[in-house]
């Protein structure tokens, strides 16, 4: 990397810090009480669309993405690819990727601690250029997310792998492909082993591998490339590895994002009211809308990509316990946990995901809600209402969660930690003020 180039970098970087900042300071300001009414669209997977532009390293032409979320985590994996040597466009839902020139194997700290997702640059970077040196990732403080899979994985394949003073280091002379058993369905394991896999030699096979959505949105990207990929969103998924010169740019839509589609689903179940959510994958969303008609809202499909939620605001309370996909979501365990707080009854939340998934818990304590840790469960003892506070979000769920609590509280809750929101949420207050709520940023 040159001189010239780091420099540019450098200054790019400290333009989204600055603008980070700036974020800190901000308020989301609700007056709650307002039941939700209308039409909303979701917009694209952020976490489909960060692993394909990861992806987007494995080829030596253009890739452009559709249906693109505007969000912080979106331009800094843009600023991670572009430190590595692509160009990276970013214009209104789209991303043009130029990997033609990416020389550089090095993520480094300063880029790849503010963006876990950004470790999945590991597995296409060593199957295009046989050696790769990352940082270990930041993101959310919500537990330990380890790596241990991705190391066993590339070395199962032929790769020399190691740790060192907070990087991972990976070489080898070629990758072979290998039958490889995951101890858990590990989503960012399952992308770096899948995509270093394409370039190897023969055939992979991972097994116990990750099912999500957005696991299949990232095969079939790859697939529309030039790779050869059998079974994504299954139990086990088989990769026969191409050459580099079978590979290509390609055009590609981002899936939406379902987690965004589950947030506008609990806040009408908390509100109350009756709204439309577009853009959205029924089929994403089983088990949340399984919760919804336990809880006794009214969920129907009567497109493809369209659903209708419907609510009194009088929820029963239910149990969950959060799994790897199609089980319940951690990702939704926030949200719905606000919904509970003035629920009917007890509920009861298992979190087996993340063992730090809870710093939502105090802050919703501060308005009112009776919510008891023990453990990895949460018991949830429904209150009459809760009632406005200043709170502030510890990670991007809990910031879902909060304003959740805050459109369906009595009163003004403030909610702060924005820089979490805007890493996972476009424009949310926007949409929801377009759906009838009473909220804005200051």
């Amino acid at each position: 990397m040159s001189t010239e180039a780091t420099g540019l970098d450098q200054q790019a970087l400290k333009s989204q810090n600055d603008a980070a900042q700036a974020v800190v300071e901000q308020k989301i300001i609700i007056r709650g009480g307002k039941p939700l009414r209308g039409t909303v669209r979701v917009g694209g997977a952020k976490n489909a669309v960060l692993k394909m532009m990861a992806g987007a390293l494995l080829t030596k032409d253009v890739s452009i993405l559709r249906n693109v979320p505007n969000l912080t985590d979106v331009y800094m994996m843009a600023e991670v690819i572009r430190y590595l040597g692509a160009k990276v466009e970013i214009t209104e839902g789209q991303v043009v990727i130029d990997a033609r020139d990416v020389r550089d194997t090095e993520a480094p700290y300063e880029l790849v601690s503010q963006l876990r997702a950004s470790i999945v640059v590991l597995g296409p970077l060593l199957s295009r250029f046989r050696k790769a040196k990352v940082s270990l990732p930041g993101g959310c403080a919500i537990g330990e997310r380890r790596i241990d899979l991705h190391e066993r994985g590339l070395k199962m394949l032929g790769a020399e792998v190691k740790i060192e003073h907070g990087y991972v280091y990976a070489n080898t002379e070629k990758l072979v492909g290998t039958r490889i058993h995951l101890d858990r369905p590990s989503n960012g394991a399952t992308e770096n082993i899948m995509m270093a896999a394409v370039l190897a030699e023969g055939q992979t096979i991972i097994e116990n591998a990750a099912q999500d959505p957005e696991i299949v949105n990232l095969a079939d990207f790859l697939i529309a490339m030039g790779a050869k990929i059998q079974g994504a969103g299954s139990y086990s998924i088989t990769i026969d590895g191409v050459s580099q010169d079978e590979l290509h740019g390609v055009t590609f839509d981002t899936i939406p994002d379902r987690l965004e589609a589950g947030t506008f689903i609990l806040a009408v179940l908390a509100t109350g009211g009756e709204i439309v959510v577009e853009g959205a994958n029924p089929h994403h969303l089983y088990s949340l809308m399984s919760k919804v008609s336990e809880m006794g809202g009214e969920i129907s499909m009567y497109a493809p990509d369209t659903m209708k939620i419907r609510s009194d605001g009088l929820n029963k309370g239910t149990d969950i316990t959060t799994l790897p996909y199609p089980g319940f979501p951690t990702d939704l365990q926030a949200p719905l946990m606000a919904v509970l707080t003035i629920a009917e009854g007890t509920s009861i939340l298992s979190e087996t995901i993340y063992e730090n998934r809870y710093g939502h818990v105090p802050e919703l304590r501060r308005m009112g809600a009776d919510v008891a840790l023990t453990g990895n469960a949460a018991v949830v003892k429904g209150v009459p209402r809760l009632t406005g506070a200043e709170v502030k979000a510890t990670d991007l769920r809990a910031a879902g969660a909060l304003i959740i609590a805050g459109l369906a509280a009595e009163g003004i809750t403030e909610v702060s930690g924005l820089v979490h929101l805007d890493r996972g949420y476009e424009h949310l207050e926007s949409k929801l003020r377009n759906l009838g709520a009473d909220i804005w940023r200051r």
